[in-house]
C-alpha cells in the first residue's frame, strides 16, 4: 500500500508541474511563440525580433511579404489568422486592416513612448519606424534653382520626361494616399494624370536612384533611406545626386511610417502587446538607430542615426494615419494608368 501511495503521489506531483508549465507558471515556464506577418525590410526586422528575443526569451516566426498581400491576406484570414503581430513598410496597409476591425489596443504604455504625430489617432497600432518622401536630382542635370517648389509640380509640362517613379511600390503609392488625404480627390487625380504624362516608371526606388545619377533622368521621388545606404556602401548609385527635402508642409515632405500592430485573434496577446512595446522602446529603437537600414528611430529617448539629416528639421504635412486609403489610391493610378 505503501508503494501505491508513493507512487500516486509521484503521479499527482508530475500532473501539476505539467498544469504549472501549460499555464505558464513558475519561473521555468516555456514563453509562448508570436508569428510576425512582415512587411518591413527583413534583415532590419530580424535584427530587432532578435534583440527582443534575446531579452524576453520569446521566440518570434516571421513570416515576410509586401504590404498589401500580407494586408489582404489578414483580411481574408481573419479571426482565423495565425499572425499575433503585423508590420509593415508604410501606413496604408496598416489602415486596411484597422478598417476590418482586426487590432486590438496599444498599450497605452507602448503609445507613451512613441511622438502623437507617429501614432495613428484610434491608438489602434503605432508607428515604430519613419521614411522622409525626398526628390533625389542629378547635380550635373539641375541646380537647387531649378527644383520644383512641391511635389505637385512634376505634373507640370516643363517636367515632361525629366522624372522618375516606382509606381507599382508601396513607397510610392503612400506618397500618392498623402497626397490624396491632403489635396482630395480632384486634385490628385489631376497629379496623376500629369505624372503619367511626364514619368518614367521603374521597378523600385533604387531604380530610380540609378537611374538619376547615370543622367538617364533629372529627378526621381524616392524615400530618403535609399540615397543615404547608398552613400554609406559605396556612392556608385549617389555620387552625382543630392537630395531635396521639399518644406512648407508639402504633400513632398510626407514622411511615411512603417507600422506595428497587434491582432485581435492572436493567441499570444500579452507577448505581441510586449514585442510592439520592445520595437518602439528604448533598446529596440537603439537597434534600429545603430542599422545600416538608416531608416529614422521614431522613439522618444533614442536619436536617429546622426548620418541622417535630423528628424526636427524636416518638415512635414501633419497627416493622420488612420486615414490613408491605400485601395483609393491603387484604383486612381490605375484609372492613370500608372498600374
Amino acid at each position: 500500500m505503501r508503494r501505491s501511495r508513493s507512487v500516486i503521489a509521484a503521479i499527482v506531483a508530475v500532473a501539476a508541474a505539467l498544469v504549472a508549465t501549460a499555464c505558464g507558471a513558475g519561473s521555468g515556464s516555456a514563453p509562448g511563440e508570436l508569428t510576425v506577418y512582415n512587411a518591413q525590410h527583413e534583415d532590419l526586422v530580424r535584427a530587432m525580433v532578435d534583440g527582443f528575443t534575446k531579452e524576453t526569451g520569446i521566440k518570434v516566426n516571421l513570416r515576410s511579404g509586401k504590404d498589401f498581400e500580407l494586408a489582404n491576406q489578414l483580411v481574408q484570414e481573419g479571426g482565423a489568422s495565425p499572425a499575433d503581430v503585423f508590420l509593415t513598410e508604410n501606413s496604408p496597409a496598416m489602415s486596411l486592416v484597422e478598417s476590418k476591425d482586426l487590432f486590438a489596443k496599444i498599450d497605452d504604455a507602448t503609445l507613451a513612448q512613441v511622438p502623437a504625430q507617429f501614432v495613428p489617432s484610434s491608438h489602434n497600432w503605432t508607428g515604430f519606424a519613419a521614411r522622409s518622401t525626398v526628390l533625389a536630382y542629378n547635380t550635373k542635370a539641375l541646380t537647387p534653382a531649378q527644383l520644383p517648389a512641391s511635389i505637385l509640380d512634376l505634373a507640370k509640362p516643363e517636367w515632361q520626361g525629366k522624372i522618375g517613379v516606382a509606381a507599382a511600390g508601396a513607397d510610392f503609392q503612400a506618397i500618392v494616399s498623402a497626397v490624396l488625404e491632403l489635396k482630395g480627390e480632384p486634385a490628385t487625380q489631376q497629379w496623376l494624370a500629369g505624372l503619367k504624362s511626364n514619368a518614367k516608371v521603374y521597378q523600385s526606388n533604387s531604380a530610380v536612384l540609378k537611374a538619376v545619377d547615370a543622367g538617364e533622368i533629372p529627378a526621381g521621388v524616392i524615400y530618403h533611406y535609399y540615397w543615404y545606404k547608398d552613400r554609406a556602401e559605396s556612392g556608385a548609385n549617389s555620387s552625382n545626386t543630392e537630395l531635396e527635402f521639399f518644406g512648407g508642409k508639402d504633400p513632398g515632405g510626407f514622411v511615411s511610417v512603417s507600422g506595428a500592430g497587434v491582432l485581435k485573434s492572436g493567441k499570444n496577446q500579452e507577448q505581441a502587446q510586449q514585442l510592439v512595446r520592445y520595437l518602439t522602446g528604448h533598446n529596440g529603437q537603439q537597434i534600429l538607430a545603430d542599422s545600416t537600414a538608416l531608416e529614422y528611430a521614431i522613439g522618444k529617448d533614442v536619436n536617429p542615426n546622426p548620418r541622417l539629416k535630423p528628424l526636427s528639421e524636416l518638415d512635414p504635412p501633419a497627416v493622420d494615419m488612420s486615414k490613408l486609403n491605400g485601395p483609393k489610391v491603387v484604383e486612381l493610378m490605375q484609372q492613370a494608368g500608372l498600374l
